[in-house]
């Protein structure tokens, strides 16, 4: 049986550095890490991706940040998406708090006024209308999809598989591209304006959504003091993914992908923030010359997964276009799967 046929994403949060755990930065924002942006770029390009850069307001506001997005544009080797952080993107409305930095959590004419001047500071500053978008810190609704239409973006990708907080959630969402529903962003709908493509995330296991129902539980008090999710971690017996070089090391995202290929997901998506370019600034990635890491898990993960699927390398865009072209479902039911099973 011949290799199967795969999508390759990568998509980068394009936005400013700060420390994670500090008050969101309103103003004079820094946006150091654009530096890195060329070099990151030409890398991508060695290997033939085809990268899209979720752009906040702080790096398409910036001279030199608009500058270098704009000379990606010219070469149409690289897509240029928007990525709304309500703390730093105008107009303001107080300081932001924790349940605010996510845009599932404003009000929806907070989001039209924001996502209005973020487009508007896009075109003008680097020259494109977005067709993508991802929200800042994750999290999507169904009015917000909606309004993203109307706007002229086609694809979305803003759900956060199997991930929860005591803010949002993304639990139950479908992990690979589907149609959302405009009453429930986490559900399939009938609508065809707008797609949602997730990063990829998993577990090291087939059935995904029994591995979360015992990831939660387990997560949760009594459990979470045993510390038996760090147990089942390290023993590989149950182990909980996201394809990013940022969080997971190239044998763990390996892993991941292995599970897909063996599930038929038609897309691998990888994603990172530009931030995490540089060493040290927002508390993620805490470790030296952690450029040349991202880098390398790159190489290595690719070199892995083209000894077992043909790879297509597209912006997100191309494979939301890629997908709806095709005559295969975007959503594949599999009723048999068995918890460890294939």
């Amino acid at each position: 049986m011949g290799k199967p046929n795969v999508l390759f994403v990568l998509t980068i949060d394009t936005e400013e550095e700060w420390q994670w755990d500090s008050e969101f930065p309103q103003h004079d924002c820094s946006v150091k890490n654009v530096e890195k942006l060329p070099a990151f770029q030409a890398f991508c390009e060695s290997l033939g991706i085809r990268p899209t850069y979720f752009v906040d307001y702080a790096v398409a506001n910036d001279a030199q940040g608009s500058h270098i997005l704009r000379e990606f544009v010219k070469t149409k080797k690289a897509e240029i998406g928007a990525h709304l952080h309500p703390w730093c993107n105008p107009p303001y409305f107080g300081k932001t708090t924790e349940a605010e930095s996510h845009v599932i959590n404003l009000p929806e004419e907070q989001v039209v006024q924001k996502l209005d001047e973020l487009n508007r500071v896009i075109n003008e500053k680097i020259g494109v209308t977005p067709r993508s978008f991802r929200s800042g810190r994750w999290g999507m609704k169904g009015k917000t999809l909606e309004l993203l239409a109307s706007r002229g973006i086609t694809v979305d990708s803003s759900v956060y598989p199997f991930y929860e907080n005591p803010f949002f959630h993304c639990k139950g969402a479908p992990n690979t591209p589907y149609y959302p529903s405009f009453d429930n962003a986490l559900q399939p709908g009938n609508q065809q304006n707008i797609m949602e493509i997730p990063v990829t995330a998993g577990f090291n296991v087939s059935n995904f959504r029994n591995a979360d129902n015992i990831h939660s539980v387990l997560s949760r008090p009594p459990f979470s003091m045993l510390r038996i999710i760090g147990m089942l971690w390290h023993t590989k017996i149950l182990k909980k993914i996201y394809l990013s070089p940022e969080l997971s090391d190239t044998n763990s995202m390996i892993e991941l992908s292995d599970t897909c290929l063996s599930k038929q997901h038609k897309v691998i998506h990888m994603y990172l923030h530009s931030s995490s370019l540089i060493d040290g600034v927002t508390g993620l990635l805490n470790v030296d010359n952690a450029y040349d890491l991202i880098c390398l898990r790159i190489i290595d993960f690719l070199k892995d997964l083209e000894t077992k699927a043909n790879i297509s390398f597209c912006t997100i865009t191309e494979a939301a276009e890629r997908l709806k072209e095709s005559e295969v479902p975007l959503i594949a039911n599999s009723p048999k799967e068995h918890y460890f099973g294939k």
